[in-house]
């Protein structure tokens, strides 16, 4: 059975990444979106970061945001890895010389095979539901059928995950990779610790079965 990778995004206090932490997540997402609910200051992201264990990474979040906030942002934030979620061009996203991850947020099969062919620098897709006005976080899944059978490259699924339903997710995609939000809240930005817990043990029996 392949390991599955587990990241818990729009992590905004200590105590929430410590759980998710605890609990065996991989990863942990700070999002620097301003217009997000789960947005985290330069301050606040740096006394994470700070308590994280060893060979946890931090991922930064940034949605359709200039250079020299981003940059900002990387040179006061001690990143592992940035998460690209809006309109940003291949180009965009390697002229910051770190490991970046693209989320595609997904209305058709076209989109998913465009983001295949464009950007084939970044460490992986990451394939999320498609809403209009918002970029990730909605608790909302796309249809997994969409999906092709087989993606020679590093992947990530996310969008509407629980506990509930991460392991159909996985056994109908043949994820290796997952990132959570809205799933694992209690409400915007507030982890539910009993919810992150119980989705590291299905997720960590699903692995041994």
């Amino acid at each position: 059975m392949a390991y599955i990778r587990t990241k818990i995004c729009g992590i905004t206090t200590i105590e929430d990444a410590l759980c998710a932490a605890k609990h065996g997540a991989d990863a942990i997402g700070l999002v620097f979106f301003a217009k997000s609910p789960r947005c985290v200051s330069i301050k606040t992201a740096q006394e994470i970061v700070q308590q994280m264990p060893a060979f946890v990474s931090v991922v930064g979040l940034f949605v359709n945001q200039n250079v020299d906030e981003i940059q900002r942002i990387i040179n006061s934030v001690s990143l592992d890895c940035l998460q690209f979620h809006g309109d940003e061009t291949p180009e965009f996203c390697e002229q910051f010389n770190r490991p970046y991850i693209k989320a595609i947020r997904v209305h058709s099969e076209n989109d998913i095979q465009a983001a295949l062919n464009s950007y084939k620098s970044a460490r992986a897709l990451l394939f999320d539901a498609y809403h209009p006005n918002t970029y990730g976080g909605t608790g909302d899944a796309f249809d997994w059928t969409m999906l092709p059978e087989k993606i020679n490259r590093s992947w990530i699924l996310a969008g509407g995950l629980n506990p509930d339903n991460v392991i159909a997710a996985i056994s109908q995609t043949n994820a290796v990779a997952i990132d959570l939000s809205s799933g694992v809240e209690k409400d915007k930005g507030i982890k539910d610790h009993s919810k992150i817990k119980q989705l590291m043990q299905k997720v960590k029996g699903f692995q041994a079965a």
